[in-house]
């Protein structure tokens, strides 16, 4: 049975060095890690509204444009970590640059949107368009 067992074992280094790829590729440096702020985004009877938790930052942080259609918000989240005095055992909260986008409805009137910044949490506004009573004329058929 000893004979057979080394048999697996350049399997086994290689299912290792795989998983190792596989752990690399899964989690990359801190500095080349994008952070994804999660959202919440709801609908009333008189607009859209997308909510982003951004812990830590500040309004100056986040960029919000609309381009074809699409609202994208760009931003950065910057720790300094600098103080020689720390010795970091584990770094959970993630920095670095961040970008989401979402196509907007086409009843969202771009022209009114706002935003507002508190406590961490950036709120969108997409107002919906006004909609005109809809005018019907009878036509005659001849």
């Amino acid at each position: 049975m000893l004979a057979r067992r080394g048999y697996f074992d350049p399997f086994v280094e290689l299912q290792r060095e795989i998983d190792r790829l596989f752990e690399d590729f899964m989690e990359p440096s801190r500095s080349s890690r994008i952070h994804f702020p999660k959202v919440d985004i709801y609908e009333t009877e008189n607009e859209v509204v997308i909510e982003a938790e951004l812990p830590g930052m500040k309004k100056d942080d986040v960029k919000i444009t609309i381009e074809d259609g699409v609202l994208i918000i760009k931003g950065e989240r910057k720790f300094n970590r600098e103080d020689k005095n720390k010795n970091y055992r584990v770094i959970e909260r993630v920095e670095g640059q961040f970008e989401r986008a979402f196509v907007l409805p086409d009843y969202v009137d771009v022209e009114k949107i706002s935003a507002k910044f508190n406590d961490g949490v950036l709120k969108i506004e997409l107002p919906k368009k006004v909609e005109k009573e809809k005018k019907i004329i009878d036509i005659k058929v001849e």
